[in-house]
């Protein structure tokens, strides 16, 4: 059973399993690179957006567990990572079915741990000039469709905490309805704002998410290469 669970979870074992980089010296070296101009010549706007969002990444816990579980071996990297994205997908639903709302902490650390999904994909394409390509574009899309369902389902926490719609929710499940309809830009008309936060909220939102997937297809619609049973030169016609 263990074997099972270990191939699995991380993989065919590899000798050379332990990476030869610290995630955090990486990205201490990334910022000195923009501040530097060492990768690209640019300055103004395009600078000050490198440098906030390759720092942001210090003051999220994303990088610190990757440094330490990348001292393990890169598939326990890997797994932490996949892990740690889950979970900060399924802790929206932990609120909304636990009725936590009013724990403010609760709410605070949510929406610190959202702030780093919001940063994700920008960073890569911005600040990532130091980092090599992941080992899967496949799984990075994976991980980014959870990166989504955790937006869909904060915000449907947001929407929770008060009464900032045209009428209450009564279920726990419908401010998660209303947000993936938000999210969607369906907009079927059960619920919409009659409070000033509330249409603050769906504004942030629609913007977000508008971005999220705009730079969500545009970085990695083209890192997909077609293999398997799709692709013609690896499967001839008989």
């Amino acid at each position: 059973m263990k074997e099972v669970l270990h191939k699995l979870l991380l993989g065919k074992n590899r000798r050379t399993n332990v990476p030869d980089y610290n995630p955090i010296k990486s990205r201490i070296e990334n910022i000195k690179a923009i501040w530097n101009n060492e990768k690209q010549d640019d300055n103004g706007i395009e600078k000050i957006l490198r440098l906030f969002l390759a720092t942001s990444q210090l003051f999220l816990p994303g990088l610190y567990i990757k440094y330490f579980a990348s001292r393990k071996g890169v598939q326990y990297k890997d797994l932490a990572v996949d892990i740690f994205v889950i979970m900060k997908a399924i802790f929206p639903l932990l609120i909304l079915a636990n009725g936590w709302q009013e724990h403010t902490f609760i709410i605070v650390l949510m929406v610190y741990l959202v702030l780093e999904t919001v940063f994700y994909i920008p960073t890569l394409i911005f600040a990532s000039d130091l980092f090599s390509t992941p080992r899967s574009y496949k799984r990075s899309i994976l991980l980014l469709f959870f990166n989504y369902l955790e937006m869909v389902f904060a915000f449907a926490v947001l929407y929770s905490c008060d009464n900032y719609l045209n009428k209450p929710f009564t279920h726990w499940f419908d401010p998660i309805y209303f947000s993936t309809v938000t999210s969607s830009t369906i907009g079927f008309g059960e619920y919409y704002p009659v409070k000033p936060i509330g249409k603050f909220l769906i504004s942030i939102q629609s913007v977000l998410v508008l971005m999220y997937v705009v730079l969500f297809l545009n970085f990695f619609s083209t890192k997909i290469e077609p293999k398997g049973y799709f692709n013609e030169k690896d499967n001839p016609k008989q």
